[in-house]
């Protein structure tokens, strides 16, 4: 005759399995940071900040940033890596600023604006063509007025967002990624999602505890 399970190895079985999921959980947010740190180390993002949620507002942002874009993608022909590119946007930042400036003016508006080079945290972030995991990213960051409207992100180095979704993987290897890289951001490793996922749990977690 069959004797029933006892209880307690029933739940010794789902304690064991509790503690496998979080080892699995945390080595997978462990790797996936590293992942993004690496990334991170050879991104500069675009940050552009309306002045408000109107709609004049935010078509005007749009028209700032394809300016900021265009400048900034000129300049950075010449970076190799992240580091030369922060270089040449510091330098730039008033030209930069000018630039916004400028088209602003000419749509009729006398708002502020500020351009600057800040750390910044950002969510996954999913572009045409490629996708970004949550965390801290050197950002060129462009405020309007009182910044008050809904944002705009993406990538001004490498120049992933000015390029079409089939030339993402070049762009991102003349900027120094590796190919696991390009397949982790371009959704060729079908882990991705998991993995990005676990960088925003991970940081959750951080915070609730720190």
């Amino acid at each position: 005759m069959k004797t029933a399970e006892k209880p307690s190895v029933k739940l010794k079985v789902f304690e064991i399995a509790l503690l496998a999921g979080l080892a699995v959980f945390f080595l997978t947010g462990s790797l996936a940071l590293r992942a993004q740190d690496r990334l991170a180390d050879k991104v500069v993002r675009l940050h552009v900040l309306a002045n408000s949620d109107s709609e004049e507002d935010q078509a005007l942002k749009l028209l700032v940033r394809d300016q900021v874009l265009e400048r900034a993608a000129s300049l950075l022909e010449q970076a190799g890596d992240r580091r030369q590119a922060e270089m040449l946007l510091r330098q730039a930042l008033p030209e930069l600023e000018e630039a916004a400036a400028r088209e602003i003016a000419v749509n009729g508006y006398d708002y502020p604006v500020t351009a600057e080079l800040v750390d910044a945290a950002f969510p996954t972030k999913e572009y045409e063509g490629f996708t970004l995991p949550a965390g801290e990213y050197l950002a060129l960051r462009v405020v309007i007025g009182q910044g008050g409207g809904q944002n705009w992100w993406c990538v001004v180095f490498p120049p992933l967002c000015a390029a079409a979704s089939g030339d993402v993987p070049a762009a991102a290897l003349a900027a120094g990624f590796t190919e696991e890289e390009i397949g982790l951001i371009t959704e060729e490793d079908q882990g991705y999602a998991l993995r990005f996922k676990a960088v925003e749990w991970w940081e959750a977690l951080q915070e609730k505890f720190s």
